[in-house]
């Protein structure tokens, strides 16, 4: 199939184009640029790209394209929490109207990144399906709602939209972030040599690699139409549920003389939910995710023992999704509802 990958060069797309083109795919990249530049020194094997903010999206931009695989989003809850109308207009409305763009161009399947977070709190409620209820808690989880709920009632018999509920991704990229959990704590554990949690840790949190999570769309790609029209998939293992302070004792078993240290002890994290993964075990046969805790701990210590990073490379703008745009706006390149400014146009 043509694919178009929105947010190509991001912390998932990077990983996600390389594996559908080993799938044998023909891959469409459309990514504004915010995060040039930012993660590891890796050289991106070069595909047919459009720089385009996800706004300005055009139907000609549509054409010939097959599925779309939509990532491109203000990605986490502190980038969210930002202007939370900008949220909702870049990740619920610009979605919602590139579905509209899509379906009208004949694109026959529009798979969505989606979250597990917009179950928000269910820690009480046992192992959440994709049945439960959706209780967002923040901007960003907001817009995920929102957006599935209005890309739902597009599907027809020629439009198929799915929902790819992720649990916190976590894992080497070629555009590595510092701001998810596991990926977070390893950081301090290596640069600081202190795993910093900074809460109570008793919250739960389901995580998945990025690979895993690439391997998910792909899946959800290539099934047949009835297995995935119109339904939602969280993406993840059962067996991956973790309290937080848990995430931070596997970073300390893998980080030689790394200790734990509480910076928020008595600030416990409303968001909190263990999450039921058997839906898209037993339905999507297709995904066979490979990564744990503990591998993917193992990997990113050695990606960073290998790039030599140190705490303030690490939790600067090259890692930090919130910093870079922060930045961004400190240099007059982009404006407060994220749009390049002429001046960094014509830079």
């Amino acid at each position: 199939m043509r694919v178009l990958v929105t947010g190509h060069s991001g912390y998932i797309g990077t990983v996600l184009v390389p594996v559908l083109r080993a799938a044998g795919h023909d891959v469409v990249g459309l990514d504004t640029g915010f995060y040039a530049g930012c993660g590891l020194p890796r050289q991106l094997e070069p595909i047919p790209e459009l720089q385009k903010d996800i706004r300005d999206v055009e139907p000609a931009d549509l054409a010939g394209v097959d599925a779309v695989a939509h990532l491109a989003a203000l990605c986490n809850d502190p980038l969210g929490n930002l202007d939370a109308d900008l949220t909702l207009e870049i990740n619920y409305r610009a979605t919602v109207r590139l579905a509209h763009l899509a379906r009208a161009a004949g694109v026959r399947r529009f798979l969505f990144a989606s979250s597990c977070s917009m179950y928000g709190t269910g820690s009480e409620d046992g192992f959440l399906t994709e049945d439960a209820s959706l209780r967002p808690l923040t901007p960003y989880a907001e817009s995920k709602v929102r957006a599935e709920e209005d890309l739902s009632r597009l599907a027809d018999h020629d439009f198929s939209p799915v929902f790819l509920r992720n649990a916190t991704a976590y894992g080497v990229s070629p555009r590595l972030r510092a701001d998810v959990v596991l990926n977070n704590l390893v950081g301090w554990a290596h640069t600081t040599g202190k795993v910093r949690i900074l809460s109570d840790g008793m919250s739960w949190r389901p995580i998945v690699h990025v690979e895993d999570i690439a391997h998910a769309f792909l899946a959800c790609l290539e099934s047949p139409r009835e297995a995935i029209h119109n339904r939602a998939f969280n993406v993840g293992v059962n067996a991956e549920n973790y309290r937080v302070r848990e995430l931070a004792q596997i970073v300390q078993k893998v980080v030689p003389g790394a200790t734990v240290e509480y910076a928020g002890q008595n600030n416990p994290d409303p968001r909190s939910y263990r999450v039921d993964f058997t839906r898209i075990q037993q339905e999507l046969p297709a995904f066979k995710p490979t990564w744990t805790a503990r591998a993917g701990a193992e990997q990113l210590y050695r990606a960073m023992q290998v790039h030599a990073l140190n705490s303030e490379t690490f939790h600067g703008p090259r890692f930090v999704r919130l910093a870079q745009i922060r930045q961004l706006m400190a240099d007059g390149a982009v404006d407060g509802r994220l749009r390049w400014t002429k001046a960094s146009v014509a830079a």
